[in-house]
Protein backbone atom coordinates (compact mmCIF):
# COMPACT_ATOMS: atom_id res chain seq x y z
CA UNK A 1 0.00 0.00 0.00
CA UNK A 2 1.36 3.46 -1.18
CA UNK A 3 2.09 5.89 1.92
CA UNK A 4 -0.89 9.02 1.39
CA UNK A 5 0.74 11.97 0.72
CA UNK A 6 1.05 14.40 3.68
CA UNK A 7 -1.17 17.77 3.09
CA UNK A 8 -1.96 18.33 6.37
CA UNK A 9 -0.80 22.33 7.00
CA UNK A 10 -0.92 23.36 10.95
CA UNK A 11 -1.13 26.96 11.63
CA UNK A 12 0.44 28.35 14.66
CA UNK A 13 -0.85 31.70 15.98
CA UNK A 14 1.46 33.76 17.69
CA UNK A 15 -0.45 37.39 18.15
CA UNK A 16 1.13 40.12 16.13
CA UNK A 17 -0.44 42.97 13.60
CA UNK A 18 -1.93 40.36 11.67
CA UNK A 19 -4.18 40.09 14.51
CA UNK A 20 -4.52 43.10 15.62
CA UNK A 21 -7.18 45.25 16.54
CA UNK A 22 -8.09 48.63 15.94
CA UNK A 23 -11.21 51.15 17.29
CA UNK A 24 -11.52 52.41 13.91
CA UNK A 25 -10.96 51.28 10.22
CA UNK A 26 -8.85 53.94 9.19
CA UNK A 27 -6.25 53.59 11.67
CA UNK A 28 -3.24 51.50 10.85
CA UNK A 29 -0.79 52.49 13.50
CA UNK A 30 -3.06 53.01 16.94
CA UNK A 31 -4.20 49.46 17.16
CA UNK A 32 -3.25 46.76 19.74
CA UNK A 33 -1.64 43.59 18.49
CA UNK A 34 -2.28 40.18 19.14
CA UNK A 35 -6.35 40.35 19.64
CA UNK A 36 -7.62 37.86 17.55
CA UNK A 37 -7.52 34.60 17.82
CA UNK A 38 -5.90 32.38 14.92
CA UNK A 39 -9.18 30.39 13.90
CA UNK A 40 -10.83 33.80 13.24
CA UNK A 41 -7.53 34.76 11.24
CA UNK A 42 -7.96 31.71 9.08
CA UNK A 43 -11.97 32.06 9.03
CA UNK A 44 -11.51 35.59 7.34
CA UNK A 45 -9.21 34.15 4.21
CA UNK A 46 -11.97 32.08 1.99
CA UNK A 47 -9.05 30.78 -0.09
CA UNK A 48 -7.48 28.70 2.81
CA UNK A 49 -10.87 26.60 2.58
CA UNK A 50 -9.19 24.46 -0.63
CA UNK A 51 -6.49 23.08 2.14
CA UNK A 52 -6.48 20.78 4.76
CA UNK A 53 -5.89 23.07 7.72
CA UNK A 54 -5.35 22.88 11.97
CA UNK A 55 -5.19 25.82 13.37
CA UNK A 56 -3.86 26.24 17.11
CA UNK A 57 -2.81 29.50 19.31
CA UNK A 58 0.73 29.19 20.60
CA UNK A 59 0.90 32.74 21.97
CA UNK A 60 -0.54 35.89 21.57
CA UNK A 61 1.52 38.68 21.63
CA UNK A 62 2.89 41.84 19.92
CA UNK A 63 6.25 40.28 18.29
CA UNK A 64 8.02 43.78 20.03
CA UNK A 65 7.82 41.51 23.45
CA UNK A 66 9.01 38.41 22.26
CA UNK A 67 10.58 35.97 24.65
CA UNK A 68 13.21 33.43 25.06
CA UNK A 69 9.84 31.21 26.76
CA UNK A 70 7.88 31.82 23.22
CA UNK A 71 10.74 30.85 21.24
CA UNK A 72 11.28 27.88 23.09
CA UNK A 73 7.78 26.51 22.85
CA UNK A 74 7.47 27.64 19.39
CA UNK A 75 10.41 25.62 18.39
CA UNK A 76 8.86 22.26 20.49
CA UNK A 77 5.82 22.69 18.88
CA UNK A 78 7.33 23.34 15.58
CA UNK A 79 9.28 20.11 16.00
CA UNK A 80 6.64 17.97 17.32
CA UNK A 81 3.88 19.49 14.18
CA UNK A 82 6.75 18.20 11.60
CA UNK A 83 7.36 14.82 13.27
CA UNK A 84 3.83 13.56 12.13
CA UNK A 85 3.60 11.82 9.10
CA UNK A 86 0.36 13.85 7.75
CA UNK A 87 1.64 16.95 7.87
CA UNK A 88 3.25 18.81 5.01
CA UNK A 89 4.52 22.26 7.20
CA UNK A 90 3.63 24.77 9.39
CA UNK A 91 2.16 28.25 8.75
CA UNK A 92 3.08 30.91 11.71
CA UNK A 93 1.31 33.76 11.46
CA UNK A 94 3.88 36.57 13.56
CA UNK A 95 4.28 39.99 14.09
CA UNK A 96 6.59 42.20 12.02
CA UNK A 97 8.59 43.76 14.27
CA UNK A 98 11.12 40.62 15.84
CA UNK A 99 10.24 38.15 12.54
CA UNK A 100 13.41 37.98 11.08
CA UNK A 101 14.99 36.86 14.28
CA UNK A 102 12.45 33.91 15.17
CA UNK A 103 13.05 32.50 12.05
CA UNK A 104 16.73 32.50 11.80
CA UNK A 105 16.27 30.83 15.77
CA UNK A 106 14.04 28.24 14.25
CA UNK A 107 16.85 27.94 11.12
CA UNK A 108 19.43 27.34 13.11
CA UNK A 109 17.58 25.05 16.19
CA UNK A 110 15.40 22.90 13.88
CA UNK A 111 17.06 22.83 10.12
CA UNK A 112 13.86 21.30 9.00
CA UNK A 113 13.31 19.53 5.96
CA UNK A 114 9.78 20.17 5.58
CA UNK A 115 8.73 23.62 5.06
CA UNK A 116 7.83 26.23 7.79
CA UNK A 117 6.83 29.84 6.82
CA UNK A 118 6.25 32.50 8.13
CA UNK A 119 3.86 35.21 7.61
CA UNK A 120 2.88 38.51 9.02
CA UNK A 121 0.64 41.79 8.12
CA UNK A 122 1.74 45.67 8.28
CA UNK A 123 -1.69 46.60 8.70
CA UNK A 124 -4.51 44.98 12.00
CA UNK A 125 -7.16 42.37 11.09
CA UNK A 126 -9.37 45.55 11.51
CA UNK A 127 -7.85 47.77 8.55
CA UNK A 128 -9.87 48.80 5.52
CA UNK A 129 -7.57 47.35 3.11
CA UNK A 130 -5.72 43.85 4.64
CA UNK A 131 -2.46 42.81 3.88
CA UNK A 132 -3.11 39.83 6.42
CA UNK A 133 -5.18 37.80 4.78
CA UNK A 134 -3.68 37.47 1.40
CA UNK A 135 0.26 36.83 2.91
CA UNK A 136 -1.52 33.86 4.77
CA UNK A 137 -3.23 32.63 1.67
CA UNK A 138 0.51 33.31 -0.30
CA UNK A 139 2.15 31.19 2.72
CA UNK A 140 -0.67 27.99 1.86
CA UNK A 141 0.26 27.74 -1.47
CA UNK A 142 4.42 28.55 -0.92
CA UNK A 143 4.15 25.69 2.08
CA UNK A 144 1.77 23.45 -0.89
CA UNK A 145 4.63 23.93 -3.70
CA UNK A 146 6.99 20.91 -4.05
CA UNK A 147 10.47 22.36 -3.85
CA UNK A 148 9.50 24.52 -0.82
CA UNK A 149 11.70 23.01 1.88
CA UNK A 150 13.04 25.03 5.36
CA UNK A 151 12.23 27.97 7.26
CA UNK A 152 11.26 30.53 5.03
CA UNK A 153 9.00 33.74 5.08
CA UNK A 154 6.18 34.97 2.71
CA UNK A 155 4.86 38.64 2.65
CA UNK A 156 3.74 40.75 -0.19
CA UNK A 157 3.98 38.08 -2.28
CA UNK A 158 7.64 37.78 -1.96
CA UNK A 159 9.75 34.62 -0.23
CA UNK A 160 12.74 35.33 1.16
CA UNK A 161 15.17 32.21 3.72
CA UNK A 162 15.27 32.91 7.12
CA UNK A 163 18.98 33.81 6.90
CA UNK A 164 18.27 37.00 5.21
CA UNK A 165 15.28 38.42 5.55
CA UNK A 166 15.23 41.55 7.27
CA UNK A 167 12.28 44.47 7.76
CA UNK A 168 13.29 47.70 5.53
CA UNK A 169 10.80 50.05 6.27
CA UNK A 170 8.29 51.12 9.70
CA UNK A 171 5.28 51.61 7.70
CA UNK A 172 4.89 49.88 3.76
CA UNK A 173 3.01 46.64 3.75
CA UNK A 174 5.88 46.04 1.61
CA UNK A 175 8.12 46.23 4.40
CA UNK A 176 10.50 42.77 3.70
CA UNK A 177 13.51 42.66 1.68
CA UNK A 178 16.36 40.10 1.45
CA UNK A 179 20.09 41.17 2.65
CA UNK A 180 21.85 42.03 -0.65
CA UNK A 181 17.96 41.91 -2.04
CA UNK A 182 18.26 38.30 -2.30
CA UNK A 183 14.77 36.75 -3.02
CA UNK A 184 14.05 33.21 -3.08
CA UNK A 185 10.38 33.20 -5.00
CA UNK A 186 6.86 35.03 -5.91
CA UNK A 187 3.50 33.96 -5.20
CA UNK A 188 1.90 35.35 -7.94
CA UNK A 189 -2.15 33.90 -8.07
CA UNK A 190 -1.12 30.99 -5.99
CA UNK A 191 1.51 30.11 -8.05
CA UNK A 192 5.12 30.36 -6.88
CA UNK A 193 7.71 31.10 -9.27
CA UNK A 194 10.99 30.54 -7.87
CA UNK A 195 13.64 32.51 -8.30
CA UNK A 196 16.55 30.95 -6.73
CA UNK A 197 17.73 28.32 -4.42
CA UNK A 198 17.46 28.23 -0.70
CA UNK A 199 21.00 28.12 0.99
CA UNK A 200 21.53 24.28 2.63
CA UNK A 201 20.41 24.44 6.28
CA UNK A 202 22.86 24.44 8.93
CA UNK A 203 22.57 20.99 11.31
CA UNK A 204 20.12 21.37 13.77
CA UNK A 205 21.68 22.10 16.92
CA UNK A 206 18.31 20.54 17.95
CA UNK A 207 16.05 21.61 20.66
CA UNK A 208 17.12 19.79 23.63
CA UNK A 209 19.62 22.48 23.71
CA UNK A 210 17.85 25.24 24.80
CA UNK A 211 17.06 25.45 28.35
CA UNK A 212 14.24 24.41 29.97
CA UNK A 213 11.10 26.79 30.98
CA UNK A 214 12.38 28.86 33.98
CA UNK A 215 16.19 27.77 33.71
CA UNK A 216 18.21 31.12 32.47
CA UNK A 217 19.35 31.73 28.59
CA UNK A 218 23.13 33.51 28.03
CA UNK A 219 23.10 37.45 28.04
CA UNK A 220 24.18 38.60 24.80
CA UNK A 221 24.20 42.54 24.05
CA UNK A 222 24.42 44.62 20.60
CA UNK A 223 26.67 47.74 20.55
CA UNK A 224 26.87 49.76 17.87
CA UNK A 225 30.23 51.78 16.35
CA UNK A 226 29.66 55.55 15.85
CA UNK A 227 31.30 58.79 15.41
CA UNK A 228 33.33 58.36 19.30
CA UNK A 229 32.97 55.14 19.81
CA UNK A 230 34.89 55.50 23.09
CA UNK A 231 34.38 51.16 24.59
CA UNK A 232 32.58 52.33 27.76
CA UNK A 233 29.62 50.82 27.36
CA UNK A 234 31.58 47.77 26.31
CA UNK A 235 33.43 47.72 30.08
CA UNK A 236 29.95 48.66 31.85
CA UNK A 237 28.57 45.42 30.14
CA UNK A 238 31.46 43.47 30.97
CA UNK A 239 31.41 44.83 34.77
CA UNK A 240 27.49 43.55 34.76
CA UNK A 241 28.03 40.02 33.66
CA UNK A 242 27.14 40.21 30.35
CA UNK A 243 27.94 36.59 28.49
CA UNK A 244 28.18 37.78 24.36
CA UNK A 245 28.67 40.44 22.85
CA UNK A 246 27.56 41.67 19.20
CA UNK A 247 29.12 45.01 17.88
CA UNK A 248 27.34 46.16 14.77
CA UNK A 249 30.31 48.05 13.00
CA UNK A 250 30.30 50.44 10.20
CA UNK A 251 31.06 49.60 7.11
CA UNK A 252 32.82 46.42 6.75
CA UNK A 253 32.79 45.75 10.16
CA UNK A 254 35.28 48.98 11.18
CA UNK A 255 35.39 50.11 14.60
CA UNK A 256 36.90 52.92 16.32
CA UNK A 257 39.62 52.48 17.87
CA UNK A 258 38.61 52.64 21.24
CA UNK A 259 35.48 50.27 21.11
CA UNK A 260 38.16 47.86 19.35
CA UNK A 261 40.51 47.85 22.47
CA UNK A 262 37.31 47.68 25.09
CA UNK A 263 36.10 44.52 22.73
CA UNK A 264 39.54 43.06 22.55
CA UNK A 265 40.02 43.17 26.43
CA UNK A 266 36.07 41.66 26.95
CA UNK A 267 37.03 38.90 24.62
CA UNK A 268 39.97 38.08 26.54
CA UNK A 269 38.30 38.39 29.98
CA UNK A 270 35.89 35.18 28.35
CA UNK A 271 33.00 37.46 26.68
CA UNK A 272 32.68 35.73 23.50
CA UNK A 273 32.30 38.29 20.52
CA UNK A 274 30.65 38.60 16.98
CA UNK A 275 31.52 41.50 14.29
CA UNK A 276 28.75 42.21 12.41
CA UNK A 277 27.63 45.44 10.25
CA UNK A 278 25.19 48.45 10.40
CA UNK A 279 25.14 48.48 7.17
CA UNK A 280 21.60 46.81 5.07
CA UNK A 281 23.56 44.52 2.83
CA UNK A 282 27.10 42.54 2.56
CA UNK A 283 28.92 40.80 4.69
CA UNK A 284 31.63 41.34 7.00
CA UNK A 285 34.87 39.55 6.16
CA UNK A 286 37.92 38.60 9.00
CA UNK A 287 40.22 41.44 9.76
CA UNK A 288 43.17 39.45 11.35
CA UNK A 289 42.72 41.75 14.21
CA UNK A 290 41.25 39.50 16.34
CA UNK A 291 37.74 39.98 16.61
CA UNK A 292 35.68 37.04 14.99
CA UNK A 293 33.77 38.48 12.14
CA UNK A 294 29.53 37.16 11.87
CA UNK A 295 29.50 36.84 8.31
CA UNK A 296 26.40 37.67 5.93
CA UNK A 297 24.57 37.80 9.61
CA UNK A 298 22.33 41.00 10.46
CA UNK A 299 23.40 42.18 13.99
CA UNK A 300 20.28 40.66 15.51
CA UNK A 301 20.72 37.52 13.99
CA UNK A 302 24.32 37.42 15.34
CA UNK A 303 22.89 37.91 18.45
CA UNK A 304 20.56 34.75 17.92
CA UNK A 305 23.50 33.12 16.73
CA UNK A 306 25.47 34.00 19.59
CA UNK A 307 23.14 32.75 21.83
CA UNK A 308 22.99 29.28 20.60
CA UNK A 309 26.72 29.34 20.88
CA UNK A 310 26.66 29.99 24.40
CA UNK A 311 24.11 27.10 24.95
CA UNK A 312 26.78 24.46 23.94
CA UNK A 313 26.66 24.56 19.90
CA UNK A 314 30.79 24.90 18.23
CA UNK A 315 31.14 28.15 16.49
CA UNK A 316 30.82 27.60 12.48
CA UNK A 317 33.43 27.82 10.52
Amino acid sequence: MQNKVADLIVILGTGGTIAGKAAQANDNVGYKAGEIGVDALVAGVPGLSAFRLEARQLAQLDSKDMDFLTWRRLALAVEAQLAREEVRGVLITHGTDTLEETAYFLHRVLAPRKPVVLTAAMRPATALQLDGPQNMLDAAHLLNDPAACGVMVCVAGQVYGADQVQKAHSYRVDAFRGRDGTVLAQVEEGRVRWLSQALAAPQAIGSALLPAEGEAWPRVEIVLNHAHADGRLVRLLAHDGVEGLVVAGTGNGTLSTALEQALLDAQAAGIQVLRSTRCDGGPVAENGRGLPAAGGLSPVKARVELLLRLLGEPAQS
